[in-house]
């Protein structure tokens, strides 16, 4: 008989919990008796995430993790299945070393835009956490957490479950985005900078003289594009805008409302139209 056949009962299924996700959450399936086991799902993952801070993702491996725990390979997949499940298993830990913002410190503005820089600045500390494939960056208990600050901050606002999600959603992509400018900008600079003075491909970024870093810098080239390159007559608008500028000198601010460089603007900017939004959305509702 179809299960779904009018007049039947309709049984809803959960959701399947993969074993990876099961590692995740501490719900492995009970061991049998025996000696208590060497290591720790969570002793591999510390492990992993020393190793990609030091040297880099590309450096995470079973065997490199497992030598650095004074095991074989072949023991760490009695704990973790696969490297793509180590991977995941990193992604979860990143986010508990993360410190999440005061739970009530602030207005609701101040406490999501201490929630979303505290991400960024986890991302730009660890850029090896951009070069996670999507796919094994899975809901863990910590990254859960954050979200759940999300929604405490959030929590009073008159808004509709959905319309927080799509906050949250939205300053989760802000948060990837500014991140991965950041990351990238500073990791093709120091490639430049090693590659015009002839140095190895490992030389620490903390090593390489900081002026050759900005100038190194791919945005550092728009003056210079400007000045010597681009004609005004075919793009007036720039150019008329740039026009009002105040002179570009070390003396003066570069804004004339003393905004900060580096991630600060866009963050202010998304925050506002989060502001508007949900003024708009409760307005509504009165």
């Amino acid at each position: 008989m179809d299960d779904d056949a009018p007049g039947e009962a309709t049984v809803a299924r959960e959701p399947a919990v993969s074993p990876t996700l099961q590692r995740l959450w501490g719900r492995d399936a009970p061991r049998r008796r025996g000696p208590k086991p060497a290591l720790s799902v969570d002793q591999i993952a510390r492990a992993a995430v020393d190793l990609a801070d030091a040297e880099g993702l590309d450096a995470v491996s079973m065997a490199r993790v497992a030598e650095s725990l004074g095991y074989s390979s072949m023991a760490l997949y009695r704990y973790v299945a696969s490297k793509d499940e180590l991977l995941s298993l990193m992604a979860d830990a990143a986010s508990a070393d993360l410190a999440l913002p005061p739970e009530a410190e602030g207005d609701w503005r101040s406490r999501l835009e201490a929630w979303t820089r505290a991400q960024i600045e986890g991302i730009v500390a660890r850029p090896w956490y951009l070069d996670l494939p999507l796919t094994t960056v899975r809901l863990g208990p910590h990254r859960l957490r954050w979200i759940d600050r999300a929604f405490s901050i959030l929590r009073d606002l008159g808004l509709t479950t959905d319309e927080k999600l799509q906050i949250v959603g939205l300053l989760a992509q802000h948060v990837l985005g500014e991140g991965r400018v950041t990351v990238e900008t500073e990791r093709a600079a120091a490639l430049a900078v090693r590659r015009e003075q002839g140095l190895p491909d490992d030389t620490p970024e903390s090593e390489l003289d900081p002026a050759a870093l900005e100038r190194a810098n791919p945005y550092y080239d728009f003056e210079a594009v400007l000045q010597h390159l681009a004609n005004p007559a075919e793009y007036p608008d720039l150019f008329a805008a740039l026009a009002d500028l105040p002179p570009s000198t070390s003396d003066a601010p570069r804004h004339d409302d003393a905004w900060e460089d580096g991630f600060d603007v866009g963050l202010q900017i998304v925050l506002d139209g989060i502001e508007a939004f949900v003024e708009q959305r409760t307005a509504l509702r009165r």
